[in-house]
């Protein structure tokens, strides 16, 4: 119970600070603390996968991911460097193969140094960026308060109604907690939130406003699900002892990894 106490009093916390950067910062401050979570979530993968005996580049993989975000707002405030965050993860591909080079033991762990580098990357610095992407089209202020709402509301809603009325377990040997009527119930909440909240922030239409909390809900439990693969894999339950009290920062942003972007290409889109 003191858990859940002081879970709930973070989350508060956690989301008076989210409405502040959302509508009161400036673009340029959004944008440094977008970089923040991404260079804190790395590091805690980092620390994760060193616990299992891999080598990785972690200062290195953990700046490179951070400039991420910032390339993107350069590109949007600079014409002349847009859309050059490609460009930035090519570099940095290169230059951890460059590393490997130069390593002086005698190594043969190569492609699995490599590999989970430069997925990091892609997984939590590209993916977490799209906020910065969503953060800069027209209504963009209300388009993410839309997605961390219906998101990280299906998040709470399978939390409660699980940890409450669930029997049914989900995939016990990735996460043991979820449960069948926690994950049926927060798709649920997702759509709720979705509809009741989507015509005010976005413009949404009834039907899309409908589809957009369907497939953030589910896919945002997919995030979950894979953070938690990876947890498993590591040998840890919590991601990391930045926001100790709620797992972690990388707990904090799972389900919002895979929903930033696809989000994204669905505003874009339709």
């Amino acid at each position: 119970m003191d858990r859940f106490i002081s879970r709930t009093i973070i989350s508060l916390l956690l989301l008076a600070f989210v409405t502040v950067v959302i509508y009161v910062f400036p673009l340029w401050l959004f944008c440094v603390v977008v970089a923040l979570f991404v260079g804190f979530a790395q590091a805690e993968f980092f620390r994760m996968v060193e616990g299992r005996k891999i080598f990785v580049y972690k200062y290195f993989g953990t700046v490179v991911g951070s400039l991420v975000p910032l390339v993107i707002f350069a590109g949007y405030s600079l014409p002349g460097m847009k859309n050059l965050e490609p460009l930035l993860i090519i570099a940095a591909g290169l230059f951890v193969f460059t590393l490997q080079f130069i390593r002086r033991d005698n190594a043969r762990d190569h492609l699995v140094s490599i590999s989970v580098t430069l997925f990091s990357l892609f997984y939590i610095s590209w993916f977490f960026s799209f906020f910065m992407k969503l953060r800069l089209l027209d209504n963009g202020a209300n388009l993410v308060a839309f997605l961390i709402l219906v998101t990280k509301g299906a998040d709470i809603g399978a939390y409660l109604v699980g940890r409450r009325f669930g029997r049914h377990e989900l995939i016990p040997r990735i996460s043991p907690n979820k449960t069948v009527e926690g994950t049926l119930a927060g798709v649920l909440t997702g759509v709720l939130l979705a509809v009741t909240a989507g015509r005010g922030l976005t413009g949404f239409s009834l039907l899309h406003a409908s589809l957009a909390g369907i497939i953030l809900a589910v896919i945002g439990h997919v995030g979950d699900l894979a953070e938690s693969l990876i947890k498993r894999d590591c040998g840890v339950k919590d991601s990391g002892p930045y926001m100790a009290a709620i797992g972690g920062v990388f707990d904090l942003i799972d389900s919002l990894l895979f929903t930033a972007p696809i989000f994204y290409f669905y505003v874009k889109t339709f």
